[in-house]
């Protein structure tokens, strides 16, 4: 896809801490390698200071500091992340500690960026792998699905990678329906964005590939197709990885490109012993 008015179109990521302004800045670095010639825009919560943002604004983001979205006390104690773990545990994987489920919330404020026509939000724990700037021709609301342990996953939304058309309507409908007495939202934002857009259309799965699927479903993986890749669950800078050795692979491939190493030939990651 040719950008014609580069400044309609900007890529999006949210930084809650220390941690994912890490995250970001190889998440950063990654689609500037892609050429993408698209506004990077980071969404950033008090939790990050002026040091670990530093780096973002060396390539160039727009850094708007956002705050929690105005919700009620009982909501934000449903979904503290001691009462939303211990009603909805994490099973198939470990979320560090610096994992705030409140603050996934912040990444619906995209949708008051109105001054674009549309946006595609990564995740922070995430690199891109090739240029995917045509994702901005894809209709609100696109994602990939959350597949990583089974095939019969691809039903259900992951909130790492997707596609949205800012506007101030549809972020004032958002916090009508997201509030609601009661409400619980077991994967916070992404079980409340699959129920905010039943009819969501399916990116295919290697647009937000789940880093899991290295090691589950290793038919799935296809190093010449993948366009993003997506550390969920455990993190590739954290120093005490459960699945380091599992994913020794992936997590050397993310410090690569943190440390500023060219993205990777996809055709001979596929066929490393071809090289």
């Amino acid at each position: 896809m040719t950008l014609m008015t580069v400044h309609r179109y900007a890529y999006v990521t949210l930084v809650t801490n220390a941690d994912y302004a890490m995250g970001a800045t190889a998440l950063v670095r990654s689609l500037r390698l892609t050429g993408t010639a698209a506004d990077i825009v980071v969404l950033h919560t008090g939790g990050a200071d002026e040091k670990a943002l530093a780096p973002l604004a060396e390539f160039g983001c727009r850094l708007i500091e956002v705050e929690h979205l105005p919700l009620s006390d009982a909501f934000n104690e449903r979904h503290a992340r001691g009462q939303l773990h211990s009603a909805a545990p994490f099973t198939k994987g470990r979320k560090p500690d610096f994992h705030s489920p409140l603050d996934n919330f912040c990444k619906l404020h995209l949708w008051q960026l109105t001054e674009y026509d549309r946006v595609v939000f990564i995740d922070a724990d995430a690199i891109v792998l090739k240029n995917i700037d045509k994702l901005f021709g894809y209709p609100e609301f696109s994602a990939a699905p959350n597949v990583y342990e089974t095939l019969a996953d691809f039903h259900r939304m992951n909130s790492g990678v997707f596609v949205a058309r800012p506007s101030e309507e549809t972020f004032v409908r958002m916090l009508a329906m997201l509030d609601q007495p009661d409400a619980f939202w077991r994967r916070t934002d992404q079980t409340f964005l699959q129920s905010f857009f039943p009819d969501w259309h399916g990116l295919p799965v290697y647009f937000n590939m789940l880093q899991y699927v290295w090691f589950t479903m290793p038919a799935l993986w296809d190093w010449k197709s993948i366009s993003v890749l997506h550390y969920q669950y455990e993190k590739p800078w954290e120093t005490n990885h459960p699945r380091a050795e599992k994913l020794k692979p992936l997590i050397d491939l993310w410090h690569a490109v943190y440390a500023g190493n060219d993205l990777p030939d996809l055709e001979v990651m596929a066929n490393p012993e071809a090289a």
